[in-house]
């Protein structure tokens, strides 16, 4: 999940948008260039997106998420509820575990991905920035009347990312090392309660950090001013998570998307999987059965021209799919893409061709991720 602009020109000034973020003076003083995103002014850059993609991987960059909705699941069998939304197995989850899952249509297709964590006061769930509202509507209107939605809107969300965050962030909170990929606690800085899961959307190890609108500023220049640390704009966001073959809704996942076809079948809980009970079940099931008609590969491309969104895909003559994210990827120094490709074409070693400018680009079909994960999963159970 957690979307970042693909197509955004950095010369593009802001103008017309929602009321500013908290952090939106911070962002604008470092000397951030500020852009439109889910209406909002967000930062897409601060020195550069190649500077800062690169200083990510090997350090740690703090990027500001606050344009994301968070909110809180409260009511007796809050889980049960919400598994007739979500595939995942929520009455399943532990406290201080981290679900990723997808909000379904009726047809089985992805509304939005989001995560979903077991707290003691709820159910803790952040989604997309830019479905938010549509996806609290449907909440809304879909679940029992005694499950309370808790919209917090008085919370910021930082997200912490990089092999070196823990050295930085356990500078400040003590005990965070402690927690290990997909697991959650409130944790205490200065006297603020702090809700700190370690996560993130880049493929690198890292933590994202729910805090009080009132006291973000001061925990962003606490976390800048760590020697490991540097501000990051969500443009190199996106490179990062695209290197790690992670998909961006609204780009690569959308409503006629379906788990099995957007390779995210993970989510769907085993128990699940035998008793059905979620939004397009038999649609889902039967493509867990017998594949899906699509499937979202990655692609590495021939030469130096990058392959954007919506370029189409071709095998010989015949049409193949089309690309849902691309460019350059500062990690391997070479432009690549993921697609939506029909199933007989999604084998790896797959040469396609991609239509950029009136001209086809030979490109191969690859396995994600790009760049490995490097979470941190902790030792073996």
């Amino acid at each position: 999940m957690h979307e970042a602009p693909i197509e955004i020109d950095p010369d593009d000034e802001i103008i017309d948008t929602k009321a500013p973020l908290p952090l939106d003076a911070w962002h604008r003083a470092r000397g951030a260039r500020m852009v439109a995103f889910a209406g909002h002014a967000m930062p897409i850059h601060y020195e550069g997106i190649l500077a800062e993609h690169l200083w990510t991987r090997q350090s740690a960059g703090l990027f500001d998420v606050s344009h994301m909705g968070q909110a809180l699941f409260t009511g007796d069998s809050a889980d049960a509820a919400l598994e007739a939304l979500l595939p995942g197995d929520i009455q399943a989850l532990a406290g201080g575990r981290v679900l990723y899952s997808l909000l379904l249509s009726e047809e089985g297709g992805i509304l939005d991905d989001l995560m979903i964590t077991r707290r003691a006061d709820g159910l803790y769930m952040v989604v997309n920035g830019a479905t938010k509202y549509e996806d609290f509507g449907t909440f809304r209107e879909e679940l029992p009347d005694e499950i309370t939605i808790n919209f917090m809107e008085d919370q910021a969300l930082l997200a912490l990312q990089g092999p070196r965050a823990v050295d930085a962030l356990a500078r400040l909170v003590p005990g965070v090392e402690a927690l290990v990929f997909l697991r959650a606690a409130a944790l205490d800085w200065n006297g603020t309660e702090l809700w700190i899961s370690r996560s993130g959307y880049t493929g690198e190890d890292g933590f994202e950090i729910s805090v009080p609108e009132e006291a973000v500023e001061a925990l962003a220049d606490a976390l800048a001013a760590q020697p490991e640390v540097k501000p990051i704009g969500l443009g190199a966001r996106d490179s990062l998570r695209l290197e790690a073959g992670l998909p961006l809704y609204g780009h690569d996942l959308d409503e006629e998307s379906t788990p099995v076809s957007a390779g995210l079948s993970f989510a769907i809980g085993k128990r699940r999987r035998t008793e059905g009970g979620f939004m397009g079940a038999e649609r889902i099931l039967a493509e867990l059965k017998d594949g899906a008609p699509t499937c979202r590969v990655g692609l590495r491309v021939e030469g130096r021209q990058p392959v954007r969104e919506g370029a189409a895909l071709f095998h010989a003559s015949q049409p193949a799919g089309i690309v849902t994210s691309g460019g350059f990827a500062p990690s391997l120094e070479a432009p690549i893409a993921m697609a939506n490709v029909g199933a007989a074409f999604s084998a790896p070693g797959t040469a396609l061709q991609a239509e950029v400018r009136g001209k086809r680009v030979p490109v191969t079909v690859v396995s994600l991720p790009f760049v490995p994960h490097r979470y941190h999963r902790g030792a073996p159970a």
